[in-house]
Order: structure tokens, then sequence, then C-alpha cells
């Protein structure tokens, strides 16, 4: 991987291209960020550049033990961002993500990486977590069929069989039940970049993108292209 980017969903709209063809676009504010850290074999075990994107007020940055202020992870670790950033030389971040970039050690403590690392015609993957639709039936969770609607049936949006009775005489693991919809990591593939704009650092993407308007979205680019 060689481009990739942190940005927030801004919406939808629509755009027309030279043939005068309407074209759907998902708008989202791509960056800037800005890199935090850059991992080396030597030093981590692997190289990586990690990056920081959004402001956040200093105040509500865990500090180190000196600043009183500190949070304690499950592996029994404390972990002062106050510190990590100012060692950056960056202001304090809301969001830190990290890239498995091939050329991390061409990135220095402090670069930008904006919008216009992309170009009209890339293909991207976009990562975000998708919206919550709460406790769902089976139907709209999974596409399944609904029964008769006549007015003598009593089975209508109701789930369906679940398996023979005497043999195998359980539900398999993973069937498809009503519950909690939405609220999952979604990743959708191969979309592609109808524009950029570099000075709002804006990239219109072809189609929709998961995620409500200012969720946090993962760009990029492609592990595989359509043929």
């Amino acid at each position: 991987m060689k481009k990739a980017i942190l940005a927030t969903k801004v919406g939808m709209t629509q755009i027309f291209n030279e043939d005068g063809a309407l074209i759907p676009v998902t708008v989202l504010q791509a960056g800037p960020c800005v890199v935090t850290q850059v991992k080396t074999e030597e030093n981590d075990g692997y190289t990586a550049v990690q990056v920081g994107f959004v402001d956040k007020k200093d105040k509500t940055v865990n500090k180190d033990k000196a600043g009183k202020k500190e949070i304690v992870h499950r592996h029994g670790t404390t972990k002062a961002l106050k510190g990590h950033f100012d060692k950056a030389g960056v202001s304090s971040k809301r969001y830190v993500r990290e890239f498995k970039f091939e050329n991390a050690e061409e990135y220095t403590l402090g670069a930008e990486i904006k919008a216009d690392i992309f170009a009209e015609g890339d293909r991207i993957d976009a990562s975000a977590i998708s919206k919550g639709k709460g406790f769902q039936g089976a139907i709209k969770r999974f596409g399944q069929h609904r029964g008769p609607m006549a007015h003598g049936s009593k089975f209508h949006r109701h789930q369906g069989s679940n398996g023979a009775c005497s043999s195998p005489s359980k539900v398999f693991k993973g069937k498809g039940m009503p519950g909690h919809m939405g609220c999952k990591k979604v990743t959708v593939q191969n979309l592609t970049v109808v524009k950029v704009d570099p000075e709002k650092n804006l990239l219109l993407v072809k189609g929709a993108v998961p995620g409500p308007k200012k969720a946090l979205v993962t760009i990029k680019e492609t592990v595989k292209v359509n043929a």
C-alpha cells in the first residue's frame, strides 16, 4: 500500500461528467492528516506510518503520571497521548490510525498527508462503521422471504423453518435470526475517485460509502481492481 488517508463523511450529492451523464457521489473531507510516528524495522519490527486526524483540545487528552491523568489499558500499560503528540511536535488529534506504507521511511514527523495524494480515476477501498438500525427481523436483516399475505394466513413477516425436527435436531450455528443490525465495520471496495479538490481537501467518490454523516472513513488504494 502506497496511498491512504483518513476522512469524514460530508454526505451525498450528484454531479455531471463531460458527456452530461449524472454521477451519484459521496463527498469526503479527506485530511489533512499529520504524521505522529514513523515505525521502523529496528525499533518496532515492522515499517508503518502513524497519522493523526482532526484537532482536539489538549485538556481532553490523557497525560502522563506527572499530569495526574492516565489511562490503564486491559494489558496493564499506560498510554500518554499528550506526550506522544508533543514528541512528534504536532497538536493533539482526535483520531490516530496506522498505515503500512511501502515507502514508510520516506515520511517524517509532522509531515502532512492531504487529499491530493489521490487523483481523478484512482480506485479506492472505503471502510467505516455502518449505520445502526437497532433490532430488526430476519426479512430486513438477511433478506429472507415473507409468508403468504392472504387473510387466512397468520404467517406474514415471521421467520420460517429453522431446520428439520428429527435430523439434525438442532439449529446450526450462524443461522440468520432476528437481532441487532448495523454498527459494524463495512468496507466497500473498488470505488472510483471522480474529483479531487486539493484546496478544500475534498474527495468525490462515485457511489455510496458506509456510515452516517460525520463518520470517520478510512480511504486506501484498492487491493483488487475489477476487470
